[in-house]
């Protein structure tokens, strides 16, 4: 049985980052430390104060301390590790390129206003101030595609394949009266990833969405991970990660 601090060293690093990032901002807000409202999304204030770190330090917050918080760092400790352990194992800029498309893709969609249809005092609900769960639920729904047959049993009483796990987290947030804007939106995001990296390749046609240049350069600079057949290659007398480390381009 491994320690927590072997457990913690056997995880990929994108995320371990994203978690370790997400458990000290919500322990911070917790603590009075700073006032969350400053980190969460608004568009009015990006707009008119350019209060422009807000479009990526709000994908930091989970929500308070709660079962609803605890569900979505188990849910990323889990199937986030899962996913880069499993189908992007070496390919740590490919799955930190997946994180930023799926962030992006969730600012747009945060835009679109959502309305309960089936509520008759239903209003339009506009922009989530957070967009961190929908960035782990895509998690759990890239996963859930890549290995649609496993067997994933939900606390004992019943078993599932894993294509459908993402939409029994749904139905579980719609029994504990959870908004479920975040998830749909994660699912969207989700979807629009693993048809644009995987299924549209898979017909024949042009990967338009292969990784940038400038995230292999990031990944070969923090010198963490590995990345197959990159075309940026960190410098082997490079010291630990953010020290000066250089890269050279593959000719």
């Amino acid at each position: 049985m491994s320690t927590p601090g072997e457990y913690y060293r056997s995880l990929p690093p994108v995320t371990k980052a994203y978690g370790v990032l997400c458990l000290m901002t919500t322990a911070a807000a917790y603590l009075n430390l700073f006032d969350v409202r400053f980190i969460l999304l608004s568009y009015e204030l990006l707009l008119k104060k350019f209060q422009i770190w807000r479009l990526i330090t709000n994908f930091f917050f989970l929500g308070p301390f709660s079962l609803y918080f605890g569900l979505r760092f188990v849910m990323l400790a889990r199937y986030g590790v899962l996913l880069e352990k499993g189908t992007f194992k070496q390919r740590t800029a490919d799955f930190l390129w997946m994180m930023i498309f799926g962030a992006l893709s969730l600012l747009v969609f945060d835009l679109i206003p959502t309305v309960y249809f089936w509520r008759t005092d239903s209003v339009p609900e506009y922009q989530y101030p957070t967009l961190g769960p929908s960035l782990v639920f895509l998690n759990l729904y890239v996963w859930s595609r890549e290995v649609p047959n496993s067997r994933i049993s939900i606390s004992g009483l019943v078993t599932i394949k894993g294509i459908y796990l993402p939409w029994a987290m749904l139905a579980v947030d719609l029994i504990f009266g959870v908004s479920l804007k975040a998830d749909i939106m994660g699912i969207l995001a989700g979807h629009l990833y693993y048809f644009l990296a995987v299924l549209y390749p898979l017909s024949g046609r042009k990967n338009i969405l292969k990784t940038p240049l400038l995230v292999h350069k990031f990944v070969a600079h923090w010198g963490e991970g590995a990345q197959m057949n990159s075309p940026v290659q960190p410098n082997p007398h490079a010291g630990v990660a953010f020290r000066g480390r250089s890269y050279r381009l593959n000719q």
